[in-house]
C-alpha cells in the first residue's frame, strides 16, 4: 500500500512521523507578541475615550481661562508699548479688544485682540470695584476695562464657569497690568 509516495508496510516509522505531522497537537495558547499588541491596542482606545468623554469640560474651561489671561496680558504690554490705551468689552457671548479712533472705540479686526467667542454654555461674572457689572447680549459702546498705555489696568476679577461643573475659573486683573489665573472649587465656598 503506498500513500503519498511512502510504503506503509516498509516504512512504520514513516507512518507514524506521517500521523503526528498531520493531528494538531492541541489547543495552542497566545505569544507574548499577540498578548503585548493587544494590550497596547486596548490602552490606545482607553486613553481615547476618556480624552473625548471624561473632563472635557474641564479643560475647555482651563484652556478659555488661560486664553483670556494671555490676550488680557497681552493687551496691556501692547498698549504700554504702542502708547495708545486699549479697551476690552465682554458680552454673554464673548469678548473684544478695540481701540479709541476718531471719538469711538473701534473693534480689532483679524489678528491676535480679534474677538473672541466664548464656547458653548460658558458663564462669565465680571466684577469691577467689588460690583458686579452686568453683561449684555450685546457689546457695549465704551470698553468695562481699559489697559491704559502707562501699563496699568483697571483693576477687576471675572469668574469663567461651565454647568455641572465644581470648580471654576477667576481672572484677576491688578492695577499695575498683571492678571492672575486661579481656580476655585464652588464645593468648598
Amino acid at each position: 500500500m503506498h500513500t503519498r509516495g511512502i510504503s506503509l508496510t516498509a516504512n512504520p516509522r514513516a507512518l507514524c512521523g506521517l500521523i503526528s505531522s498531520t493531528t494538531p497537537r492541541g489547543p495552542r495558547g497566545f505569544t507574548l507578541i499577540e498578548i503585548l499588541v493587544v494590550l497596547v491596542i486596548l490602552a490606545v482606545l482607553y486613553g481615547a475615550v476618556s480624552l473625548a468623554i471624561g473632563a472635557g469640560g474641564e479643560r475647555v474651561l482651563a484652556r478659555e481661562a488661560e486664553r483670556a489671561q494671555a490676550l488680557i496680558a497681552y493687551a496691556c504690554e501692547r498698549a504700554e508699548l504702542s502708547g495708545r490705551d486699549i479697551g476690552l468689552s465682554f458680552a454673554q457671548s464673548g469678548y473684544r479688544f478695540s481701540r479709541f479712533e476718531h471719538e469711538v472705540w473701534t473693534s480689532y479686526r483679524g489678528e491676535e485682540l480679534r474677538p473672541r467667542n466664548w464656547p458653548g454654555n460658558l458663564s462669565a461674572v465680571l466684577t469691577r470695584d467689588g460690583q458686579r457689572v452686568t453683561l449684555a447680549a450685546q457689546f457695549p459702546d465704551k470698553p468695562q476695562l481699559l489697559c491704559y498705555a502707562s501699563g496699568e489696568l483697571t483693576p477687576f476679577q471675572m469668574e469663567l464657569a461651565l454647568p455641572d461643573l465644581a470648580r471654576h475659573y477667576r481672572l484677576d486683573g491688578a492695577a499695575d497690568g498683571q492678571v492672575a489665573l486661579g481656580s476655585v472649587d464652588v464645593r468648598t465656598r
